[in-house]
């Protein structure tokens, strides 16, 4: 069985909510979620997918099954978790300013990789220590 390739979605944030879309592929098709919430734009995106796979399948075409990976732009996550993190919080995990994060925030700015990279490795790191917790 040849192994799945790997597709990059993209989730952005939008003037009516999110959207997520597939990077540049070889495919014969693309997919696209929307929704008000990361959720439904999720959820939208994986029934995207499956119409897609129905409608090649009625057709007798060949559909190339893939593996998808979600992906935030930075401020699509600060947008998606500012209801969870404060940018002062961000500030403590991440060690980027609380300035420059709401520049990002509001599209003033673009963070450069090495700050994206930053981002997520404190992200990262963060929950990680929160899977470690346990109550008892």
């Amino acid at each position: 069985m040849e192994e799945k390739k790997t597709v990059k979605v993209f989730i952005e944030k939008t003037t009516e909510g999110y959207s997520a879309y597939m990077d540049d592929t070889p495919l014969g098709y693309s997919c696209l979620g929307e929704g008000k919430t990361v959720e439904e734009t999720i959820s939208d995106f994986r029934a995207a997918y499956q119409e897609m796979k129905s409608f090649y399948e009625k057709r007798g075409m060949s559909f190339e099954e893939i593996r998808y990976e979600f992906f935030y732009d930075t401020a699509s996550f600060l947008q998606e978790y500012s209801k969870a993190f404060s940018l002062a919080g961000l500030e403590r995990i991440t060690g980027v300013s609380q300035t420059q994060l709401g520049h990002y925030l509001h599209g003033r700015r673009k963070p450069t990789k090495k700050t994206i990279d930053k981002i997520q490795r404190g992200v990262q790191e963060f929950a990680q220590e929160l899977t470690a917790v346990r109550f008892a």
